[in-house]
């Protein structure tokens, strides 16, 4: 009995010996989690920055009220194992330590990780938007379509290079549209350029560019002339407008690519007058009282010698009661029968004077050495002085103060 009780002693004192060791080292195991948990917090608190990490709830809180504006910004796997601090706050970054980098250790958040990567930021969408481009939305009403286009001038070779970028929201007479376009350099108006067909869209996109040979003194007197056709089924084509750029404002350079658009106008499809037409526009500002006129082009003139050497200029007079008050020039346009202007002059007229003033433009051609001939001529003005088209432009203009009023008039011969 007495060799009983010291064996049951001694497993029992065994078995307690046991359950002290396991209860002991479940303790110290807790202990040292918890002291590498207080460590870390103590690590980021030096580098004067906000904790990075937090715990699953506050994230997913965090993460939801920034999802509309914001997209998250993550750290791949691959450069995990260093400091990290947080950027939102300027701090000093440790010696040693990298900041692109976050610690391998530390609470993860499984709604923020991505295939082992962490979200340690966000960036704001609404820094990196560019602004909105008007021209590709801002289509005023009528409007029959809108080309963009692209030029440069190379001095050395003398090239002129037209790049045809784009057309958009083109009329055609027909549901489809299958456009293309010719490009001429006016004056020559026997030779043209022409992009290829775009099938079945009124959007085209073209992309193509174009060489036109033009001395450096001539290339300011010369006119960029698009015609935008659509070709229909029977392979007819149809006039769906044209863009009249001149060259002789623009600053063309070899480093100065010009990237331009301008809006489809209507080509008058009416056969010229006897001696021609003039296009210009009126506008009456009542209260600065200055009429302004807006010489665009003419077409159809009658030269009396057609050669290079010949020059073709408008003058716009100003008349009251017939009496001669003030007239100004465009700039001569050498050898063409369909001269392109658009030179803007403005005059001062008060309102009261309006019944009895009127203007007088006159297409004169002049050569070298000989005395100016008059092409034609065309007054428009009140009851007064004109009938027809003239009085309703006239009348028009004054109706709609402040308005570019733009008309076709015929030239007449009478002095």
């Amino acid at each position: 009995e007495q060799a009983v009780a010291v064996a049951v002693g001694i497993i029992g004192g065994i078995l307690l010996f046991v359950l002290i060791g396991i209860t002991a080292y479940l303790l110290w195991k807790k202990f040292c989690c918890l002291l590498s948990y207080e460590k870390l917090t103590s690590s980021v608190k030096t580098t004067n920055a906000n904790a990075v990490f937090q715990d699953q709830s506050t994230s997913e809180i965090q993460l939801k009220s920034t999802r509309s504006r914001s997209i998250p910004f993550i750290i791949p796997p691959t450069l995990h194992g260093r400091d990290w601090i947080n950027l939102t706050k300027e701090g000093h970054v440790q010696e040693g330590s990298d900041p692109y980098v976050i610690p391998q250790s530390g609470p993860r958040s499984s709604f923020h990780s991505l295939a082992g990567a962490y979200v340690v930021g966000t960036i704001n969408q609404e820094l990196y938007r560019f602004p909105e481009d008007i021209s590709e939305t801002d289509f005023p009403e009528g409007n029959i379509g809108r080309l963009w286009f692209s030029i440069e001038y190379e001095q050395e070779s003398e090239r002129l290079l037209v790049s045809l970028i784009k057309a958009r929201k083109l009329q055609p007479p027909d549901d489809s549209c299958s456009p293309f376009v010719k490009i001429y350099l006016l004056p020559d108006e026997r030779s043209y350029l022409q992009s290829k067909t775009k099938r079945k869209t009124l959007n085209p996109q073209f992309d193509e560019n174009f060489v036109f040979q033009v001395s450096s003194k001539m290339l300011l007197q010369r006119t960029l002339k698009f015609l935008v056709y659509h070709v229909d089924k029977q392979k007819k084509h149809h006039l769906l407008g044209q863009v009249i750029f001149p060259l002789k404002n623009e600053t063309l350079t070899d480093d100065n690519k010009l990237v331009i658009w301008r809006d489809l106008e209507k080509e008058n499809l009416e056969p010229p007058s006897e001696y021609g037409d003039i296009q210009f526009s009126l506008s009456y500002n009542d209260y600065l009282g200055r009429l302004t006129v807006v010489v665009l082009r003419a077409r159809g003139l009658k030269l009396q010698e057609e050669s290079h050497a010949v020059s073709v200029y408008v003058k716009v007079s100003l008349m009251n009661h017939n009496k001669f008050i003030k007239s100004k020039k465009t700039a001569a346009v050498l050898g063409s029968l369909n001269p392109v202007y658009n030179e803007t002059f403005s005059f001062k007229a008060d309102q009261t004077e309006l019944d009895t003033a009127s203007l007088s433009l006159s297409v004169l051609q002049s050569i070298k050495g000989e005395k100016t001939h008059l092409l034609g001529r065309v007054v428009v003005g009140p009851f007064m002085y004109t009938r027809g088209k003239e009085l309703e432009h006239w009348n028009e203009m004054i109706s709609k103060p402040k308005e570019l009023v733009k008309r076709w008039h015929a030239l007449c011969h009478s002095t």
